[in-house]
Formats: structure tokens, C-alpha cells, sequence
């Protein structure tokens, strides 16, 4: 049975009941246990921070050649918390709605309930630690608006908000390693988790730069490794994003929750082709005083497309804006799952601009003209900058091109309130885990669930674990357990050597790419899921056959790497066609044809599927099985979602 320890009594005060119930442990105690943080992102980087501030002993470990190299650095419009400085009408219960109606009615109540109760406590702690927000004249920190909301609470650096915050996350962590509480393991890749008597005690990891199997051993595993979403191959995600932690933890008893939700961010720079490795974000904080608009017509945009005409010949009455026109309320700051549905819906009419004729406008000319290019550029700068020198157009003179890609994921490891997973003793935090963001984030959460993770709930529910155990005694290293999975790993490293077959790595990502995109991606259908899942399997069978793989274990290995990773994105895109299958109804960024309303919205069945789906591994080669933790509203009421 899934058990969300979700405490008792009302929503506003069940986190501050449940922080006086656990139990504590005391300084003394805390520096006997030792706990295992994998990924040095935001969520990991402030878990480490704070568990040795407190006493205990940390280890870390991360892919890169430092934590600064992070995905988190990536994340650049903002971050959210119910401040009101703008005195707008905002609150702790408004972002928390907020939360839940963005996420179209499929988190779990409580735990976005405490997001939003701690976001107040994040920004005062960055502040404190030097990070530079943005001001406005009163000395007050500066906010904008983002999708899905009426006011403004997102509270920024420029456009590169997610590397100051990694920053100030980042000198914590430095702290703590030089005053010999952290010890960081940077190039070392986490390859499985290594239970005794059911509880995770410790993982194994490869040496990225000597190829050394090694095995390290904690009371606790908290994993902080991000999403999934290079699974589509093509994403916004830094291509050495993977799921290989998480997917291996699954592997070892960790349930995995809803992973067909997956978000399709709409404002990215569009394809230009089968070259391309990785695709490009604009924040999403450039709706806020971008437009977004196609031509009326198709013949019009066949011009622009063929080059004979320019936007900037288009007039006014020949422009659809067509987010303003069809969610007044909102306009261009509808949630991502909204706008890229709508944009996608404009390319498909035939609308769409650019030479492929796959992407939208956002025009910046009403903006420059109201605020002036000095303010435009002092907020957006170095975004502007960046689409410039990537498509060699000026975003001052003319619209950018923006189009749909795979961005984020809100399915995840399966955790409860504690943030704790089905294997005891192992925590999963940030994008790593599924519990806030339902079926769709809004835009500047990530940074806030993963440094609300990291610094204000995970010191006390780990604690409180630990607490629990009982005993003071170190994990026994040579316990046969760790043997055991060790070799097992080898084994496995030795098959994946082993493979000379004819095609690279890559060409079976893109291909898996390829197969998730075109029926697991924007838009979903039984058919096309059904085809998708045997077009994966047959994948696999490739994979394993006719894949090569070069070198030695015992070197810097990238072939090795990918070929681990690919493997468990061919694993993970089959349970993704499973749960988008088994979900057949739209929700948020699971959009199923079969389930929409007339005006072409997402259309829910809330009698069917107010549900998180938590899968559990079967065994290799085998179905996963479903669980289902019923979702229960108190203090919103479901309705069909709105933004007109």
C-alpha cells in the first residue's frame, strides 16, 4: 500500500505539526551518521549545505568536473514565493492554488501547500548568502509576472536567475568541504543502489576519469539527479542529463510516479535540423512583455516562409495574436502546457513561420517602443544575446522564432510527504521526484522546489529517519550486499563492452527521440501509443544486438557512459508509453486527442484518474505493476481549468 504521510489537521498547519512531531537528533549523534548525496545541483548542493551545517557527516556526487556545472544553472527567468511585495494580492494560499490548478488538479495537496509556505524563507536565505536579485526603486527585491498567474512573484537575476542561485548554493557547499564535513566526489556517475535488510545503505558509482568501480556506504541516499527529459533525445536539458540514478533505484524496489507527464515548453528556438544535439530555452519571462502572433493567413505566412516578405511588413490587422485573443484574461502568459498546444495548433493550420515553417513569433517591438531598448535590454539582455548568437537575428529589429520543446518533467521517483521513496532511507528531491507539480509546472517552480527541498524540509525528515534507526553504528562496509551489487554492476559494464555491433549510441537515442516525439509528445493517442510501445521494444532488441560500443572500462569512456544511459531511456520510454496509455484522459502536459473539450482544451476525467500512477519494477523483461495513490482535494474544488 502507498502510505504519503500526509499528518493530520488543517492544511496551513500540518507542516509546522508534523516538524514539532518528529524526533530530532542531537548534535553529538549527528556526526555519526553519514548520508550520501547524489546530483550537486540546487537541490543537491543545498541538501549537502545543510546536513553539514547541522553535524553530519556528507558525501557528493556528481558527473561533472564541478557542481557549477549543474543543470540548475540552466533555469533562467526566476523563481517564485508568495511575498507580495508588489502588493498585488498575492499569498502563501494563492500560490499554492495557483500550484494545484497549473498542475491541473494532479498534485498532492499538502506537499504543495508547504512549497508554498516556504518560499518566503528561500528568498531571505539567498538574499542573506549574496545573491544579486533584481531591485526596484524602493530598494525592495523586484519581481515579474510568469504563466499561470495574476500577479507578480518571480523574483529574478537578469535572465540567468538559476546560476546565481547555484552560486549562493554552491559557496554553502564549499563551506562545508573545506571545514571537512563534505566530501565531493565530482566525475563519479552513481550506476545502482545497495540495500541491506530493505533499506538503502550506500551505492556504487564509476569512476568517470579511471574507470574504478567503487562502493560507498550511508545510513541514507538522498537523490537530487534531475529529470528525464532527454529521453525525446532533442530537449533543453544539458545532453548530459540522464535518468540512470533514478532508473536504477526504481530497479531496486523505488516506485515511479507518472512519467508520462512530461512539460513541452513553449518558448525555445525551433529545429533547424537532424545536426542539432541539444535545443535551446528563452525564458519563459520573455512573455512577459513579449507577443506572441502568427499571420491570419496561410498565404501570408507562405511569403514570409519563401522569403518574399518580412514581419515587419505584416500589418497589424493581418496579425493573429492569438493567445491574447483566445485567453484574454491571461493573454500571453498562459501556462506552458496552454501555449505550446496553441502554437503547435498554429503550425499545424499552416501558420507557421520561419523557412520550416515550425515556429511562432514573439515580438518585442511594443515592449521596446512602451519601456524603451535600454530597459528591454537591462531585463532580457543576455537572452537577447543568446538568440543572436545561435540564430544570427536581432531580437531588438525583428520577432524571435519560438516553437515547442521538451523542457521539464514533473514524473518522477515516488516519494511521501517525508520525501522519501518505497526503499527506506532513500530520499528523492527536486525534479528528481513527482510531488508538486501534478501534471504540469509553472513556470520559475523548479528553483523553488528544489531549494525548498534541499534547505527547509529534508534536514528535518531525515533526522527524523535517522532518529529512528536505533543505532549509532557505522554501515558496514564489507557486508556482502555491497560485493554483490558491485559485481553485479561490472557485469554489466563488461555486456555493454562487449557489443560491436554496427550502429553508434546516438543513432539509437535519436531514433527512441524520434519514436517518444512523434507519439508520446505534445499530443497523444491510443493508436499511436500502442505502435509506440512495440517500435520501443523492437529498439531494445536492437540496442542490445546491433549497437557498438568502444574502448575500456578502465579509461575516460564517453561511449560507456551514453551506452548505460541509453539503455535506461529506452527502459523508462517504454513505461512512459504505458502510463500515457493507461491515462486516458487529458490533463496538463498529457494531452490524449481522444479527451478534449470543444474549444480543443485538455479535458480531464476526474472520476477516473485522480490518481498519482506509481509503477513498480516486475523484473527484467517483465510489465510494471500499477499502484495508485488517490489524490484527495479539501481546499480546492476540481474544475475544468480556465485561463480565458
Amino acid at each position: 500500500m502507498l502510505d504519503s504521510k500526509v499528518p493530520a489537521g488543517p492544511l496551513a498547519e500540518k507542516w509546522s505539526k508534523h516538524k514539532f512531531e518528529m524526533k530530532l537528533v542531537n548534535p553529538a549523534n549527528k556526526r555519526k551518521f553519514t548520508v550520501l548525496v547524489v546530483g550537486t545541483g540546487l537541490a543537491g548542493a543545498s541538501a549537502a549545505a545543510s546536513l553539514a551545517e547541522l553535524g553530519y557527516n556528507v558525501k557528493t556526487f556528481c558527473y561533472q568536473d564541478s557542481p557549477r556545472r549543474a543543470h540548475s544553472i540552466a533555469a533562467q527567468g526566476g523563481i517564485n514565493a508568495a511575498k507580495n511585495y508588489q502588493n498585488d494580492g498575492d499569498s502563501v494560499f494563492r500560490l499554492f492554488y495557483d500550484t494545484i490548478k497549473g498542475g491541473d488538479y494532479r498534485a498532492r495537496e499538502a506537499n504543495v501547500y508547504r512549497l508554498a509556505e516556504v518560499s518566503v524563507n528561500i528568498i531571505d536565505q539567498c538574499v542573506a548568502q549574496g545573491v544579486p536579485f533584481a531591485r526596484e526603486y524602493g530598494g525592495l527585491l523586484d519581481n515579474r509576472s510568469f504563466g499561470g498567474a495574476q500577479v507578480s512573484r518571480t523574483f529574478y537575476a537578469r535572465g540567468q536567475t538559476g546560476q546565481q542561485l547555484l552560486l549562493g548554493a554552491y559557496s554553502a557547499l564549499n563551506r562545508q568541504i573545506k571545514k571537512g564535513k563534505v566530501k565531493s566526489y565530482t566525475r563519479h556517475e552513481m550506476l545502482d543502489l545497495v540495500k541491506i535488510d530493505g533499506h538503502a545503505r550506500g551505492i556504487i558509482t564509476r569512476d568517470m576519469v579511471t574507470g574504478k568501480i567503487e562502493s560507498h556506504e550511508g545510513h541514507a541516499v538522498l537523490l537530487c539527479t534531475g529529470g528525464y527529459g532527454n529521453v525525446f533525445f532533442l530537449s533543453t536539458n544539458a545532453m548530459g542529463c540522464n535518468v540512470t540514478a533514478a532508473w536504477r533505484a526504481h530497479k531496486r524496489g523505488a516506485y515511479f510516479a507518472n512519467p508520462c507527464y512530461t512539460q513541452i515548453h513553449p518558448t525555445c528556438i525551433p529545429v533547424t535540423g537532424d545536426h542539432q544535439s541539444k535545443l535551446t530555452l528563452m525564458s519563459e519571462s520573455l512573455r512577459n512583455d513579449g507577443r506572441v502572433w502568427v499571420p491570419k493567413t496561410k498565404e501570408i505566412s507562405e511569403k514570409l516562409r519563401s522569403g518574399s516578405i518580412n514581419p515587419a511588413d505584416i500589418k497589424e490587422d493581418d496579425r493573429d495574436y492569438f493567445l491574447e485573443r483566445k485567453y484574454p484574461s491571461f493573454g500571453n502568459l498562459v501556462p506552458r502546457d496552454v501555449a505550446s498546444r496553441n502554437a503547435k495548433e498554429m503550425v499545424d493550420d499552416g501558420r507557421g513561420v520561419g523557412k520550416s515553417g515550425v515556429a511562432v513569433f514573439l515580438d518585442f517591438a511594443d515592449a521596446i517602443k512602451r519601456l524603451g531598448k535600454d530597459t528591454v535590454e537591462a531585463k532580457y539582455g543576455n537572452l537577447f544575446d543568446m538568440y543572436y548568437q545561435i540564430t544570427d537575428e536581432n531580437p531588438y529589429e525583428q520577432p524571435m522564432r519560438i516553437y515547442p520543446a521538451v523542457h521539464y518533467t514533473m514524473g518522477g521517483v515516488w516519494v511521501d510527504y517525508n520525501l522519501m521513496t518505497t526503499v527506506p532511507g532513500l530520499y528523492a528531491l527536486g525534479e528528481c521526484n513527482f510531488s508538486d507539480h501534478g501534471a504540469n509546472r509553472l513556470g520559475a517552480s523548479a528553483l523553488m522546489q528544489g531549494l525548498s527541498d534541499g534547505y527547509f524540509v529534508i534536514p528535518f525528515t531525515v533526522g527524523d529517519y535517522l532518529a529512528n534507526l536505533g543505532s549509532f553504528a557505522p554501515i558496514d562496509k564489507n557486508h556482502p550486499a555491497f560485493e554483490q551489487t558491485r559485481k553485479e554492476v561490472e557485469e554489466k559494464i563488461n555486456v555493454l563492452l562487449s557489443l560491436k555491433g554496427s550502429k553508434t549510441i546516438d543513432d539509437i537515442h535519436k531514433e527512441l527521440g524520434k519514436i517518444m516525439w512523434e507519439y508520446c509528445g505534445m499530443a497523444r493517442t491510443a493508436e499511436g501509443l500502442t505502435k509506440a510501445k512495440g517500435l520501443i521494444q523492437n529498439l531494445k532488441k536492437e540496442f542490445w544486438s546491433d549497437v557498438r560500443v568502444l574502448g575500456e572500462n578502465e579509461e575516460l569512456n564517453m561511449s560507456l557512459e551514453k551506452a548505460g544511459r541509453v539503455a535506461d531511456f529506452i527502459e523508462l520510454g517504454e513505461l512512459m508509453v504505458d502510463d500515457a496509455l493507461n491515462r486516458s484522459e487529458s490533463c496538463g502536459g498529457h494531452f490524449r486527442l481522444e479527451s478534449q473539450t470543444e474549444e480543443g482544451e485538455a479535458k480531464r476525467d476526474d472520476e477516473n484518474f485522480t490518481y498519482v500512477a506509481a509503477w513498480e519494477f516486475a523484473g527484467e523483461n517483465q510489465e510494471e505493476v500499477l499502484h495508485k495513490e488517490e489524490l484527495i482535494f479539501e481546499n480546492v474544488k476540481l474544475t475544468q481549468r480556465s485561463y480565458k
